[in-house]
């Protein structure tokens, strides 16, 4: 799903319009005519829900059963929502804390679709602030992965701007298409923010006109010729981007989210509150714990997906390439407080990488993913190490002449240490939290 919204100026989360939709051919184009009412506002938010909810719960369907130490239920996909920027990402975290304490009774009522709206919404800015997760996408960013340009990064956040210098027109280069795109007319801003000259000379007077007569066209006119342009920009960067190869790592990636998005249909099933303004101290830590490793897991997915960015390693010398000029297949050692030999084969590999490890450290194969090894030697250009798992019937070993690649990048993670439960949090983290009940200081809007 494709959510392009825009917000007033000025202000942190008051929605001004929004263009969404699963179909290029299809958008639906959604204004508040009025940005500063507030019952416009969260009508607004509840035909966004009428439109976003389908979408994102329609993927409760069919499930898998995942066997193993940790057997489970799992839904065979999930949701994808993606914006044109960061600062569309960060959107999406304001609508949600503005919406997901609102209530359907008491002073304020909404619509019952808009608080749930917001708990999604911040879910999938949760699932997006760990690194590897596609459930929420800022296109910017996906693109930048894959295309180099001749601009700055900071150049490269301007989505007309960088699609212009990876599919420049016909009879244009990337640079002289990437000016021609900055014009704010033809090309205007991807939101969440408008052009201030649009601002000035088009939006506000729109919304006096509808102040004055009460109808909505001009605005709506207004924001779908800003709306539009970046509509079609999105879909042609998805296209771009389905023609790219899939990675060896994305299907596993894909199954944590689907995982977590299993879990959250549960919790929302069993009435789960919405999650706090803040973390609490344990949670906090937990949830920091996860994000370095789902960093550290992603750096090396992608390492061992692509070997542009294993270059990258190998010259840093955490990383070697080379060919394997030697094995030892039938190597075997009687470790300590082993009864029998066990097979530990050695593979001497001839590099010119510039390699900084040092004999005794632990590395693992790019070739046979998640086989481990271990430097047992270094001599000029020649590396010997030591394989230590996955070699059934000798079909780890590599015979010589093979390439062969070994990294200190581990595929496998970070196994989550124990943490203390709430009611064990030590007072140097503000002791134990008082138990979380939803407020009415909570529902306050972030946009107000």
């Amino acid at each position: 799903m494709v959510f392009i919204p825009l917000k007033l100026a000025g202000e942190a989360a008051a929605p001004l319009g929004a263009m969404v939709g699963t179909d290029p051919a299809e958008p639906h184009l959604l204004v508040v005519p009025q940005p500063r009412n507030r019952d416009l506002r969260f009508a607004f938010m509840s035909e966004l829900a009428q439109i976003m909810l389908p979408y994102i719960e329609g993927f409760a369907t069919a499930k898998e059963t995942v066997s193993g130490r940790n057997e489970r239920e799992r839904y065979l996909d999930a949701p994808q929502v993606i914006v044109p920027g960061r600062r569309g990402v960060e959107f999406v975290r304001l609508l949600g804390r503005s919406t997901r304490f609102r209530r359907s009774d008491g002073p304020y009522p909404v619509d019952p679709s808009v608080p749930v709206l917001g708990q999604w919404l911040t879910f999938l800015y949760e699932r997006g602030e760990l690194a590897g997760s596609s459930a929420l996408l800022a296109m910017t960013d996906a693109l930048s992965l894959h295309w180099a340009t001749g601009q700055s990064p900071m150049e490269d956040a301007n989505l007309a701007t960088l699609l212009a210098w990876i599919s420049p027109p016909p009879g244009l280069t990337g640079q002289e298409a990437a000016a021609a795109a900055e014009n704010p007319i033809d090309r205007p801003p991807a939101g969440p923010d408008t052009d201030p000259g649009f601002d000035a000379q088009v939006l506000q007077p729109a919304i006096r006109a509808y102040d004055a007569s009460g109808s909505p066209a001009l605005v709506r006119q207004a924001l779908r010729t800003q709306l539009e342009p970046t509509w079609r920009l999105m879909w042609e960067a998805v296209d771009l981007m389905r023609a790219l190869p899939e990675a060896a790592s994305v299907a596993e990636r894909w199954a944590i989210d689907r995982d977590q998005y299993t879990r959250e249909v549960t919790r929302l099933a069993e009435g789960g509150p919405p999650r706090g303004r803040r973390d609490q101290a344990g949670p906090a830590a937990i949830r920091l714990w996860d994000m370095e490793g789902a960093q550290q897991s992603y750096d090396a997915q992608r390492a061992y997906d692509d070997p542009l960015v294993m270059t990258e390693h190998r010259a840093a010398g955490k990383a070697f390439t080379g060919e394997a000029v030697h094995v030892d297949a039938d190597r075997k050692i009687l470790l300590p407080g082993g009864k029998k030999p066990v097979p530990r084969p050695l593979v001497t590999v001839r590099t010119s990488d510039p390699v900084r490890l040092t004999p005794g450290k632990r590395v693992f194969s790019v070739h046979r993913r998640r086989q481990s090894g271990e430097i047992v030697e270094i001599d000029g250009d020649l590396i010997v190490v030591q394989l230590n798992d996955q070699l059934a019937k000798g079909a780890g070993v590599p015979t010589p002449g093979d390439a062969v690649c070994f990294t200190e990048l581990d595929l496998g993670g970070r196994i989550r240490p124990g943490f203390p439960t709430g009611e064990e949090t030590p007072w140097t983290h503000g002791g134990p939290p008082a138990a979380y009940v939803p407020t009415d200081e909570d529902a306050v809007e972030a946009w107000s």
